[in-house]
């Protein structure tokens, strides 16, 4: 066999190893870039799950609670602080009735949050709560809360909107301050 032959087929297999590998890293890339969009979509429904799971996060039920039956712990007493924020954009003024209330876990109480659409034009307003600590929200309990429906409002008109709740007895004994919070968001274009 000639030199020049020996050396050329020496570079035509470096050649086909170089492009195999080539083609190998493309195709690992391109299957990481397809696992990072799926978990990136998967990653709201996971999070929501052990959210759920966990009682992370501060989520709240998004729907009423069974009026208290389990008596009231007179022993205790647990602060409420309730926040309130508008989100980015929105055209509300938002705000609590009061900052914060003292309540015995069982015992029913009733607060407003107030509310006024400043934009010039009809609105639809929907907020979304979230208790601190995480821990403390499966025991915060809501009978009745604006937060489980939509806020239509007409141009430059104000409403109170009631929240009636109470704070389970079986919250640990650990928590004696739990803060509440709701953000309004603007849902005027999706309703």
């Amino acid at each position: 066999m000639n030199p020049e032959q020996d050396l050329q087929n020496q570079q035509n297999d470096a050649n086909k190893s170089q492009h195999k590998q080539v083609k190998q890293s493309v195709t690992k890339l391109m299957l990481i870039v397809l696992g990072m969009f799926g978990f990136g979509f998967a990653l709201v429904p996971l999070y929501d799950v052990f959210c759920d799971i966990t009682g992370l996060n501060g989520k709240t039920a998004t729907t009423a609670a069974v009026v208290n039956d389990s008596g009231i712990d007179t022993s205790r007493t647990v602060k409420v602080q309730f926040m309130s924020r508008t989100a980015q954009g929105a055209p509300w003024q938002f705000e609590p009735e009061m900052n914060a209330i003292e309540v015995h876990p069982g015992e029913m109480k009733l607060v407003k949050f107030y509310a006024k659409n400043e934009s010039g034009r009809y609105a639809v307003a929907q907020a979304i709560p979230s208790v601190s600590p995480g821990q403390a929200a499966n025991y915060f309990q809501k009978i009745e809360c604006f937060c489980f429906n939509q806020q239509p409002l007409e141009a430059n008109t104000d409403v109170w909107m009631p929240l009636q709740f109470y704070v389970d007895v079986d919250l640990p004994e650990d928590v004696s301050e739990l803060t509440l919070s709701y953000t309004l968001y603007d849902i005027t274009d999706r309703s």
